[in-house]
């Protein structure tokens, strides 16, 4: 799709614009730095990369040389994890202009943060913490959702959490929490199916009915990851959203059968420890390519076809 590219032109920053790629039906995976070579060397240029933005908000260095060349060829994925949406706190000023900037340096294709918390106080927990769904809580959420938007000035996509515990104080389900903010918002969804499938796990409940419920309609992109299983302190089966090995048989069960509903959405394999050498990785998005090819709709006269 070579004849997609255009040009890049000038930058509101004095910086040469980015090309604009589309993502639609491509699977990607994220992207990271000792890959870079294998990925060069290569000179394929089929799907995407996403990058955690918290990597990225230095003013230079090797991260964004790095990035820079990523992104002449490639659509990019921004996902912000620490901008403590769910926080019962202001959002940081200075994260949240810093993030800005990234989306404006980089245009990436999809931009997305957690329904989650991490801070609290001066205190910065290195994790995506849960929080009640309350009228409290969903007034919050959507104000901060909000703050981020008008940032960027574009909408962002939320994603549901993986959980490991629920609150007593809890007054609405998490799908009528998330339905709420996306009302409230207009942001789109990040539909994590291995959080889905983890989280299900943990608390007992059908993974097909929570997706039978999620509101696809407003799903933007899709992540696919592993996940750990350990057991609990009463010795129940515990699943943990590690991040550090290939997607779970049941979770391809599941994104097979939410693509065979919804058609080819936008997905991402996630994987960020034990990070194994770039052909395994490109595997992993190369098997979920193969997924959204086959519930692909064909091209028609005058459509242009999303892969390159």
């Amino acid at each position: 799709m070579s004849a997609m590219r255009k040009l890049p032109d000038s930058h509101p920053t004095g910086r040469l614009r980015p090309p604009s790629y589309a993502i639609a039906g491509l699977a990607g995976t994220s992207f990271k730095h000792a890959h870079l070579p294998a990925i060069l060397a290569e000179g394929t240029r089929d799907g995407f990369f996403e990058v955690h933005a918290e990597n990225y908000m230095g003013a230079g260095g090797p991260p964004h040389h790095a990035l820079e060349q990523i992104r002449r060829d490639y659509p990019l994925s921004l996902h912000g994890v620490a901008m403590s949406i769910g926080g019962p706190q202001p959002l940081d000023r200075n994260h949240l202009e810093r993030f800005r900037a990234l989306a404006e340096r980089y245009e990436p294709a999809v931009v997305s943060e957690h329904l989650a918390w991490s801070t609290h106080e001066t205190t910065y927990f290195n994790d995506l913490l849960p929080l009640p769904y309350t009228e409290a809580t969903l007034s919050r959420v959507s104000e901060h959702v909000d703050e981020v938007q008008q940032a960027i000035r574009r909408p962002i996509l939320l994603e549901n959490p993986s959980t490991y515990v629920v609150f007593r104080e809890s007054a609405m389900s998490e799908m009528d929490f998330i339905r709420g903010i996306v009302q409230r918002t207009g942001c789109g969804l990040l539909l994590d199916l291995n959080n889905v499938f983890v989280s299900a796990t943990n608390h007992g409940y059908s993974a097909l009915d929570y997706l039978s419920d999620f509101p696809m309609e407003h799903v933007g992109e899709i992540h696919l990851a592993g996940h750990a299983e350990q057991v609990d302190d009463e010795g129940d089966r515990l699943l943990i959203d590690s991040h550090d090995g290939p997607v779970a048989d049941a979770v391809w069960k599941l994104f097979e059968i939410v693509v065979s509903r919804s058609g080819p959405i936008p997905t991402l394999v996630e994987w960020d420890s034990n990070i194994p050498d770039w052909p395994v990785l490109k595997a992993e998005a190369g098997a979920a390519q193969q997924i959204l090819d086959r519930h692909a709709t064909p091209v028609t006269s005058g459509k242009v076809h999303a892969r390159r």
